[in-house]
């Protein structure tokens, strides 16, 4: 997720409604190239006057949409009489241009209502989105009534949407009923979005069956099924009748250690937050990390059970480390759990998108995707940056290090050496029996292949349909073929490695233009209606900012209380990225109350910027709430 920010406050007295008559805004015409879940409908801003319209701007690499689209869900079950979601999809990398891509996405990811495809950014720009996500809200007249950048805006939204019903429905412009959603026909296939594999001890392989909600074993072809672990159904119920939210990694612990424990397996529960031991003799599954509630701020260090995760994607047990690490997706992290004493901690980054190698506390990691055992090294697909990383044991703990990758908006499909190779959002990453890393390059539909002696990248096969995960079995590399739904050996034993001369490509987003040397960054966040920012137990609002390159700022980098903020930038530097990360806690607004209710706001954003002589000086983006400066 990227954006800029800026804090403008609700005047004493006045409603977020009042606020929002006072910048009454049109909302501008949908735009795209294609609608799903219409039934083949096409739709127009007008098919939605006398409903509240919520627009999800979204793309289905980012984790931070993943999170809104379950955040959404039982918003859209309560209110369904007089809302309507509509997601627009604004695609980040190339391959999520593809309509094809879209549409199994779509699927993916159980998205229930419109989805407008929007290739080109079109609806993006014309509604001035800086970030992936953005929820505006549109009144039942074709106005904006709210805008939230980021996730974790529900309870706002709700507070928003009450007051647009209660406003409509005494004017008599709103107009309850069905929406315009249109399920599609849903395919049936053993497998569907499978996630990741391990082999098991005799020959067996274990699949996360990410959209089925359970695992499967595989016989050793890779093909007959032996047995379904989990009932299928969306759940985090334990048990052998066990329920799961969309599954992916998968870590076999060292026979020592399950013999200790009492399960042989984790499992990266993704969306429910959690991680489960699965026993192999007889299925039964169990809860052992994470509350499930995702991690937003505060500790994320502690006994297990107690301690929230955000979004484990995969895992890998390291022996260096000495137990499970995990790809904290959802917080740019590594986490690390240890089975015997049932502890969970951070193990490496900050929770600052970008990519920074060096020490592990101090390393920056953009939505931590797939892990590999490589001995004294832990190899890792950060897919945000589209990089190839590792971490390793050094002087003072552990170090990361960055073997193909530069940044967040870089990407493409290049072989050769390291600093001139390619990748398009990786997902999965496997220790070949050589040494060499196989990478499950996802979005270039590629199995690509490192060699840490050399520093050179090959492709080992093409025309692989979205690989997310791999394992070796008896020298043979299985991958996980996700959007195909099944697992395939796309790389014959003995075949070469070939050179991929591609073209580097960047981020479609443009960059933002900012003036040079000194500028204004303000976070613009009006408290939810019923709240207030509550300040008698200390500040509740946090800015901290740095940049990339780090010499772009001349001052104001560090971390604050003002979230507004002066920046000088450097002369001679002309684009670069800013990382701001931004939280407002907002408590009811009641008197009586002596310990009123509060909610955490709170952003991570990378922000590609483009520095010119005219631009402007001030950087507002709306973290919730409507800009009244704009």
């Amino acid at each position: 997720m990227e954006q800029f920010s800026q804090v403008v406050l609700l005047t004493p007295g006045v409603s977020a409604q009042q606020q929002k008559r006072r910048a009454r805004v049109r909302a501008p015409e949908l735009v795209g190239r294609q609608w799903l879940n219409t039934g083949g409908k096409e739709l127009r801003l007008a098919d939605f006057r006398g409903k509240v319209l919520v627009l999800d701007f979204w793309t289905f690499c980012c984790i931070n949409c993943l999170h809104v689209l379950d955040e959404l869900r039982p918003l859209e079950a309560e209110l369904a009489d007089e809302v309507v979601i509509v997601g627009v999809h604004s695609p980040k990398f190339e391959h999520e241009a593809d309509p094809d891509a879209l549409i199994a996405a779509v699927e993916r990811y159980a998205v229930h209502h419109p989805v407008l495809d929007d290739p080109e950014l079109i609806t993006w720009q014309n509604y001035a989105v800086k970030a992936w996500p953005t929820l505006v809200v549109v009144d039942p007249e074709g106005y904006v009534a709210h805008v939230a950048a980021g996730e974790g805006h529900v309870e706002a939204l709700r507070s928003v949407i009450t007051e647009v019903v209660a406003e409509h429905a005494a004017k008599g412009t709103l107009h309850r009923g069905d929406g315009p959603y249109v399920p599609p026909e849903a395919p049936a296939t053993t497998l569907r979005f499978p996630g990741k594999v391990i082999a098991l001890p005799g020959g067996n392989l274990l699949v996360s069956d990410s959209a089925n909600h359970s695992l499967v074993e595989f016989a050793a072809d890779g093909e007959t099924v032996v047995r379904r672990i989990g009932t299928g159904q969306r759940g985090r119920a334990d048990g052998v009748a066990a329920e799961f939210a969309e599954p992916a990694g998968l870590a076999l612990l060292p026979q020592r250690v399950a013999e200790q424990v009492g399960y042989d397996v984790v499992v990266a529960d993704t969306v429910n937050h959690l991680l489960r031991g699965v026993r192999l003799v007889d299925g039964q599954v169990t809860t052992l990390a994470g509350t499930g509630e995702q991690w937003r701020d505060g500790s994320d260090s502690g006994p297990a059970l107690e301690t929230p995760l955000t979004s484990p994607w995969d895992l890998a047990w390291w022996e260096p480390a000495g137990g499970v690490v995990i790809a904290m997706a959802g917080n740019h992290t590594l986490g690390l759990f240890d089975p015997v004493t049932g502890g969970v901690r951070r193990f490496a980054g900050t929770t600052v998108e970008g990519l920074r190698d060096g020490a592990a506390d101090e390393a920056f990691f953009a939505q931590t995707s797939g892990l590999a055992d490589g001995g004294d090294r832990l190899w890792l697909a950060d897919s945000e940056t589209s990089a190839l990383r590792w971490v390793e044991a050094a002087d003072r703990g552990f170090a990361v290090r960055t073997a193909v990758g530069t940044g967040l908006f870089d990407f493409g499909h290049a072989d050769g050496t390291a600093d001139k190779a390619l990748f398009q959002h990786p997902l999965g990453v496997a220790v070949l029996p050589d040494g060499s890393v196989a990478v499950c390059d996802t979005y270039n539909g590629a199995v690509r292949r490192y060699e840490p002696a050399t520093g050179e990248v090959s492709t080992l096969a093409t025309d692989v349909a979205e690989p997310s995960g791999a394992t070796v079995v008896d020298g043979e590399l299985v991958v996980v073929a996700s959007a195909a739904h099944r697992l395939e050996r796309p790389v014959p034993p003995g075949v070469a490695a070939r050179l991929v001369e591609g073209a580097s490509q960047q981020v479609k987003r443009p960059a933002t233009e900012i003036g040079s040397g000194g500028v204004e960054l303000a976070v613009v966040f009006t408290p939810p209606p019923g709240t207030r920012l509550d300040e008698r137990y200390g500040p509740s609002t946090r800015l901290e900012i740095t940049s990339s390159p780090a010499e772009l700022l001349v001052e104001g980098a560090g971390v604050g209380t003002d979230l507004t903020r002066r920046l000088v930038l450097a002369d001679g530097i002309e684009q670069g990225v800013l990382h701001v990360v931004a939280q407002a806690a907002s408590c009811d607004d009641d008197p009586a109350v002596e310990h009123p209710a509060c909610r955490l706001t709170r952003q991570d954003w990378g922000v590609p910027i483009k520095i010119t002589a005219a631009g402007p000086k001030r950087l507002p983006l709306v973290m919730g709430g409507l800009d009244t400066e704009a």
